[in-house]
Protein backbone atom coordinates (compact mmCIF):
# COMPACT_ATOMS: atom_id res chain seq x y z
CA UNK A 1 0.00 0.00 0.00
CA UNK A 2 1.57 3.23 -1.26
CA UNK A 3 0.69 5.29 2.33
CA UNK A 4 1.46 8.44 2.60
CA UNK A 5 4.43 9.52 5.42
CA UNK A 6 4.60 13.11 6.93
CA UNK A 7 7.08 15.10 4.87
CA UNK A 8 8.66 18.52 4.65
CA UNK A 9 10.23 20.34 1.40
CA UNK A 10 13.07 21.91 2.80
CA UNK A 11 12.60 25.27 0.55
CA UNK A 12 10.20 25.66 3.92
CA UNK A 13 13.67 26.77 5.54
CA UNK A 14 15.63 28.43 3.14
CA UNK A 15 17.53 30.57 5.31
CA UNK A 16 18.30 27.69 7.87
CA UNK A 17 21.36 25.75 7.79
CA UNK A 18 20.61 21.85 6.82
CA UNK A 19 21.39 20.91 10.24
CA UNK A 20 18.67 22.93 11.88
CA UNK A 21 16.06 22.03 9.12
CA UNK A 22 17.29 18.17 10.49
CA UNK A 23 16.53 19.28 14.20
CA UNK A 24 13.16 20.83 13.19
CA UNK A 25 12.08 17.76 11.32
CA UNK A 26 13.40 15.42 14.09
CA UNK A 27 11.44 17.34 16.43
CA UNK A 28 8.48 17.08 14.66
CA UNK A 29 8.14 13.40 14.23
CA UNK A 30 8.41 14.18 10.07
CA UNK A 31 9.45 11.39 8.25
CA UNK A 32 10.85 12.25 4.73
CA UNK A 33 12.53 15.83 3.47
CA UNK A 34 12.61 16.86 -0.13
CA UNK A 35 16.03 18.54 -0.50
CA UNK A 36 15.80 21.80 -2.79
CA UNK A 37 18.81 22.25 -4.84
CA UNK A 38 18.67 26.07 -4.25
CA UNK A 39 20.52 26.44 -0.91
CA UNK A 40 20.62 22.83 1.14
CA UNK A 41 22.13 20.50 -1.73
CA UNK A 42 23.47 22.26 -4.60
CA UNK A 43 23.60 21.07 -8.24
CA UNK A 44 27.04 19.68 -8.63
CA UNK A 45 28.25 20.02 -4.94
CA UNK A 46 28.13 15.84 -4.38
CA UNK A 47 30.45 16.44 -0.74
CA UNK A 48 26.86 18.01 0.43
CA UNK A 49 25.10 15.62 -1.20
CA UNK A 50 26.99 12.96 1.00
CA UNK A 51 27.06 15.11 4.03
CA UNK A 52 23.25 15.72 4.24
CA UNK A 53 22.12 11.95 3.02
CA UNK A 54 24.56 10.74 6.17
CA UNK A 55 22.92 13.58 8.20
CA UNK A 56 19.36 12.31 7.36
CA UNK A 57 20.44 8.91 7.94
CA UNK A 58 21.57 10.16 11.39
CA UNK A 59 18.45 11.40 12.27
CA UNK A 60 16.13 8.72 11.21
CA UNK A 61 14.86 10.74 8.27
CA UNK A 62 14.57 9.47 4.85
CA UNK A 63 15.44 11.75 1.82
CA UNK A 64 12.33 11.85 0.29
CA UNK A 65 13.50 13.51 -3.22
CA UNK A 66 15.75 15.93 -4.58
CA UNK A 67 13.65 19.20 -5.85
CA UNK A 68 15.64 20.76 -8.35
CA UNK A 69 15.03 23.80 -10.51
CA UNK A 70 15.68 22.41 -13.98
CA UNK A 71 13.98 23.55 -16.73
CA UNK A 72 12.56 20.84 -19.09
CA UNK A 73 13.29 22.16 -22.88
CA UNK A 74 14.26 25.57 -21.20
CA UNK A 75 17.76 24.57 -19.74
CA UNK A 76 20.78 23.33 -22.18
CA UNK A 77 20.19 19.69 -23.09
CA UNK A 78 23.22 18.58 -20.65
CA UNK A 79 21.80 20.30 -17.48
CA UNK A 80 19.73 17.60 -16.13
CA UNK A 81 22.92 14.85 -15.76
CA UNK A 82 24.62 17.20 -12.97
CA UNK A 83 21.07 17.35 -11.17
CA UNK A 84 20.43 13.50 -11.40
CA UNK A 85 24.42 12.54 -10.24
CA UNK A 86 23.62 15.22 -6.92
CA UNK A 87 20.30 13.40 -6.38
CA UNK A 88 22.47 9.54 -6.59
CA UNK A 89 25.05 11.07 -4.23
CA UNK A 90 21.97 12.51 -1.90
CA UNK A 91 20.56 9.29 -2.37
CA UNK A 92 16.93 10.79 -3.56
CA UNK A 93 14.56 8.23 -5.11
CA UNK A 94 13.14 10.91 -7.17
CA UNK A 95 13.93 14.23 -8.53
CA UNK A 96 11.62 16.81 -8.72
CA UNK A 97 11.96 19.23 -12.00
CA UNK A 98 10.19 21.62 -13.75
CA UNK A 99 7.94 21.83 -17.15
CA UNK A 100 9.20 24.67 -19.78
CA UNK A 101 10.22 28.03 -18.06
CA UNK A 102 9.17 29.28 -15.16
CA UNK A 103 6.63 32.16 -14.81
CA UNK A 104 5.30 31.20 -17.81
CA UNK A 105 1.82 30.45 -18.35
CA UNK A 106 1.33 26.96 -20.43
CA UNK A 107 -0.80 29.15 -22.69
CA UNK A 108 1.75 31.27 -23.69
CA UNK A 109 3.97 29.11 -24.80
CA UNK A 110 4.55 28.22 -28.53
CA UNK A 111 4.22 25.13 -29.56
CA UNK A 112 7.82 24.55 -30.55
CA UNK A 113 8.86 25.01 -27.10
CA UNK A 114 6.15 23.07 -25.63
CA UNK A 115 7.85 20.48 -27.83
CA UNK A 116 11.46 20.91 -26.79
CA UNK A 117 10.07 20.53 -23.11
CA UNK A 118 8.24 16.86 -24.06
CA UNK A 119 10.99 15.87 -25.44
CA UNK A 120 13.70 16.53 -22.48
CA UNK A 121 11.00 15.22 -19.99
CA UNK A 122 11.24 11.96 -22.01
CA UNK A 123 15.34 12.18 -21.87
CA UNK A 124 14.91 13.01 -18.13
CA UNK A 125 12.76 10.01 -17.55
CA UNK A 126 14.67 7.66 -19.74
CA UNK A 127 17.85 8.64 -17.92
CA UNK A 128 16.75 8.64 -14.31
CA UNK A 129 14.88 5.17 -14.63
CA UNK A 130 18.54 4.16 -15.70
CA UNK A 131 19.72 5.15 -12.14
CA UNK A 132 16.55 3.47 -10.65
CA UNK A 133 15.31 7.80 -9.69
CA UNK A 134 11.77 8.50 -11.14
CA UNK A 135 11.05 11.84 -12.25
CA UNK A 136 8.00 14.06 -11.23
CA UNK A 137 6.84 17.23 -12.46
CA UNK A 138 6.32 20.50 -10.08
CA UNK A 139 2.43 21.32 -10.72
CA UNK A 140 2.72 24.65 -11.00
CA UNK A 141 1.28 27.67 -12.08
CA UNK A 142 2.66 29.41 -14.30
CA UNK A 143 4.49 26.84 -16.06
CA UNK A 144 3.78 23.95 -18.55
CA UNK A 145 1.49 22.27 -15.23
CA UNK A 146 -0.76 24.59 -14.70
CA UNK A 147 -4.07 23.32 -15.49
CA UNK A 148 -4.96 19.56 -15.42
CA UNK A 149 -5.47 19.68 -19.17
CA UNK A 150 -1.74 20.78 -19.93
CA UNK A 151 -0.52 18.85 -17.57
CA UNK A 152 -2.39 15.62 -18.98
CA UNK A 153 -1.35 16.49 -22.32
CA UNK A 154 2.49 16.84 -21.49
CA UNK A 155 2.89 13.43 -19.61
CA UNK A 156 0.81 12.05 -22.24
CA UNK A 157 3.05 13.20 -25.27
CA UNK A 158 6.42 12.44 -22.88
CA UNK A 159 4.93 9.05 -22.90
CA UNK A 160 7.15 7.64 -20.44
CA UNK A 161 6.69 5.12 -17.34
CA UNK A 162 8.94 7.17 -15.22
CA UNK A 163 7.73 9.95 -15.14
CA UNK A 164 5.39 11.11 -12.58
CA UNK A 165 3.66 14.38 -11.45
CA UNK A 166 3.50 16.35 -7.99
CA UNK A 167 0.24 18.03 -7.01
CA UNK A 168 -0.42 21.26 -5.09
CA UNK A 169 -3.27 23.49 -5.06
CA UNK A 170 -3.73 26.65 -7.14
CA UNK A 171 -4.69 29.25 -4.60
CA UNK A 172 -8.26 29.69 -4.87
CA UNK A 173 -8.97 26.23 -6.07
CA UNK A 174 -12.52 24.84 -4.82
CA UNK A 175 -12.32 21.53 -3.07
CA UNK A 176 -14.03 19.37 -5.57
CA UNK A 177 -12.30 21.04 -8.10
CA UNK A 178 -8.88 19.84 -6.68
CA UNK A 179 -10.75 16.28 -5.75
CA UNK A 180 -11.15 15.84 -9.86
CA UNK A 181 -7.75 16.84 -10.76
CA UNK A 182 -6.03 14.54 -8.19
CA UNK A 183 -8.36 11.89 -9.54
CA UNK A 184 -7.69 12.60 -13.12
CA UNK A 185 -3.80 12.45 -11.91
CA UNK A 186 -4.32 9.45 -9.90
CA UNK A 187 -1.99 6.76 -12.62
CA UNK A 188 0.99 9.27 -12.67
CA UNK A 189 0.61 11.03 -9.05
CA UNK A 190 3.90 10.84 -7.09
CA UNK A 191 3.73 13.41 -3.88
CA UNK A 192 2.10 16.14 -2.41
CA UNK A 193 3.16 19.58 -1.57
CA UNK A 194 0.81 20.65 1.01
CA UNK A 195 -0.23 24.19 2.35
CA UNK A 196 -3.11 26.58 2.98
CA UNK A 197 -3.18 30.12 1.18
CA UNK A 198 -5.21 32.27 -0.56
CA UNK A 199 -5.04 34.44 -4.04
CA UNK A 200 -2.89 36.99 -2.89
CA UNK A 201 -0.45 34.51 -1.34
CA UNK A 202 -1.13 34.85 1.99
CA UNK A 203 -0.65 32.32 4.32
CA UNK A 204 -2.81 30.63 7.04
CA UNK A 205 -2.49 27.72 9.79
CA UNK A 206 -2.96 24.69 7.99
CA UNK A 207 -5.60 23.75 10.90
CA UNK A 208 -8.00 26.20 9.27
CA UNK A 209 -8.09 24.19 5.85
CA UNK A 210 -9.41 20.76 6.97
CA UNK A 211 -12.44 21.35 5.08
CA UNK A 212 -10.23 21.19 2.14
CA UNK A 213 -7.64 18.70 2.37
CA UNK A 214 -9.19 16.36 4.44
CA UNK A 215 -11.52 14.62 1.78
CA UNK A 216 -7.92 14.72 -0.83
CA UNK A 217 -5.98 13.28 2.10
CA UNK A 218 -8.27 10.40 1.97
CA UNK A 219 -9.27 10.04 -1.61
CA UNK A 220 -5.50 9.37 -2.10
CA UNK A 221 -4.80 7.16 0.74
CA UNK A 222 -5.04 3.96 -0.68
CA UNK A 223 -3.92 4.73 -4.49
CA UNK A 224 -1.47 2.16 -4.81
CA UNK A 225 1.86 1.89 -6.81
CA UNK A 226 4.59 -0.36 -6.53
CA UNK A 227 7.30 2.31 -7.55
CA UNK A 228 6.10 4.36 -4.49
CA UNK A 229 6.24 2.13 -1.18
CA UNK A 230 6.22 5.59 0.46
CA UNK A 231 4.26 8.94 -0.49
CA UNK A 232 4.78 11.79 1.08
CA UNK A 233 2.35 14.44 1.72
CA UNK A 234 5.09 17.31 2.54
CA UNK A 235 4.81 20.35 4.39
CA UNK A 236 5.77 23.95 2.71
CA UNK A 237 5.11 27.32 2.97
CA UNK A 238 4.42 28.15 6.74
CA UNK A 239 3.71 31.53 8.17
CA UNK A 240 6.27 33.71 8.30
CA UNK A 241 8.67 30.80 7.63
CA UNK A 242 8.70 30.52 11.47
CA UNK A 243 9.72 27.20 13.54
CA UNK A 244 7.01 27.16 15.40
CA UNK A 245 4.32 27.33 12.60
CA UNK A 246 5.85 24.53 10.97
CA UNK A 247 5.83 22.59 14.08
CA UNK A 248 1.98 23.51 14.25
CA UNK A 249 1.46 22.39 10.37
CA UNK A 250 3.10 19.13 10.72
CA UNK A 251 1.09 18.37 13.75
CA UNK A 252 -2.00 18.82 11.78
CA UNK A 253 -0.91 16.87 9.08
CA UNK A 254 0.23 13.92 10.81
CA UNK A 255 -3.02 13.97 12.83
CA UNK A 256 -4.87 14.05 9.28
CA UNK A 257 -2.33 11.28 7.98
CA UNK A 258 -3.12 9.01 10.51
CA UNK A 259 -6.68 9.22 10.44
CA UNK A 260 -6.77 8.85 6.57
CA UNK A 261 -8.72 5.65 5.57
CA UNK A 262 -7.15 3.53 2.76
CA UNK A 263 -9.52 3.29 0.09
CA UNK A 264 -10.19 3.41 -3.10
CA UNK A 265 -14.16 3.02 -3.98
CA UNK A 266 -14.28 6.28 -6.18
CA UNK A 267 -14.44 5.15 -9.65
CA UNK A 268 -14.76 7.16 -13.19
Amino acid sequence: MSAFGLGLCSVTFRALPYERVLALAADAAVGGIEWGADTHVPVGDVARAHAVAAASRARGITVASYGSYVEAGADAPDAFARVLDTAVALGAPNVRVWAGRRRVPSAAVAAADRARSVEALHAYAEAAARANVTVSLEFHRETLTDTLASTLDLLAHADHPNLFTYWQPRPGIAGADAADELFALRERLSHLHVFHWNERRERFPLASSAHFWNPLLEAVAGWDDPRFPVRWAMVEFVRDDDPVAFADDARVLRDWLGAAPHRTERTA
